[in-house]
């Protein structure tokens, strides 16, 4: 499920396209930040199904060989232990999984090419080696086993990166948190069930949706006012001279701190000042932190940040 770190790298990476675009709209974009977020559950779905295709990937190996002209020995009497992975049937025949590929964005069909590498990859790998050779069997045992495959080899292929990035914009982004949950998924399967429960998109008990819609529309709102404060504040520098992203950052943390009664400030601010370390320029963090150090305690005396319920003064 999105957490609030990732709800807010969604919204500044729509706030980032609005504010480059030349006659922006709200509604538009708007529009666009949910279906970022609707196809970053097309991405947590197609991983799931990423391994279901490394099963039949390995059928089709055994089933050419099978056929060649002259088999040999192996051929004939092949190896099956990875395709009878009981946790990976399992996906294999997944009706909801089934059923969730029909509407996703990302088919590895289209690709086949790069399947086979990562198949042939995961086939050279010490772990797959080690699997296959284990006279052990047992469903947690495959699961142990597919958890790795899955963590340690086919997420961090770096022709799938690719691939994501020619397919969706925010998807390598996307990827670890997507991946975090395909492991979840695969960790809440229980021997002898036959189909997997999705996690929601959406924390449950809090409004997550609601907070990724005002957080976006409150930072569009408060924008103008929020420059100026930044402007005001910023009397060595030009404010096209702040990085776009700098201000956009800023824009979104005052935002927050304004809109968002139960949200420390101690929170929002530590949010934006790791946000400006990954996504900003070098210095920016510091000069995020600086500002936002300086002008939130006047914020607050101003009584234009008001916080409600223990500990959440500081």
């Amino acid at each position: 499920m999105l957490n609030r770190r990732h709800i807010r790298i969604k919204v500044l990476q729509i706030l980032f396209a609005y504010y480059s675009d030349v006659s922006p709209d709200a509604k538009v974009y708007e529009n666009m930040l949910f279906e970022s977020i609707h196809r970053f559950r097309d991405l947590y779905v197609s991983l799931l199904l990423l391994l279901a295709e490394m099963q039949s990937l390995a059928i089709e190996k055994i089933e050419a060989g099978m056929n060649k002209r002259l088999p040999s020995h192996e051929d004939l009497h092949p190896n099956a232990k990875f395709v009878t992975n009981e946790l990976l049937r399992t996906l294999a025949n997944s009706k909801k999984l089934a059923a969730a590929s029909k509407e996703v964005h990302l088919q590895w069909r289209d690709n086949k090419d790069l399947l086979k590498q990562m198949f042939k990859m995961l086939t050279e790998t010490e772990d797959y080696k080690e699997y296959m050779a284990s006279k052990e069997r047992g469903f947690e045992h495959d699961r142990e086993y597919l958890l790795r495959f899955f963590r340690r080899h086919l997420v961090n292929f770096e022709s799938m990166h690719d691939y994501l990035e020619d397919k969706g914009i925010f998807w390598n982004d996307d990827l670890d948190l997507a991946s975090s949950m395909v492991l979840r998924t695969l960790k809440t399967v229980k021997e002898g069930e036959e189909d997997i429960t999705f996690l929601p998109l959406w924390k449950e008990g809090d409004d997550e949706e609601e907070f990724c819609r005002q957080l976006f529309r409150k930072t569009l709102a408060m924008g103008a006012d929020n420059e100026k404060l930044i402007s005001d504040n910023t009397p060595n520098w030009e404010t096209d001279r702040i990085a776009l992203m700098d201000m956009i950052l800023l824009k979104m943390a005052f935002a927050e701190a304004a809109t968002f009664e139960s949200i420390p400030v101690k929170v929002t601010m530590n949010e934006y000042i790791e946000l400006s370390k990954y996504y900003s320029t070098p210095k920016s963090a510091t000069f995020v932190n600086g500002l936002l150090d300086h002008l939130i305690p006047k914020l607050q005396a101003a009584g234009k940040v008001k916080k409600v319920g223990r500990g959440l003064l500081e």
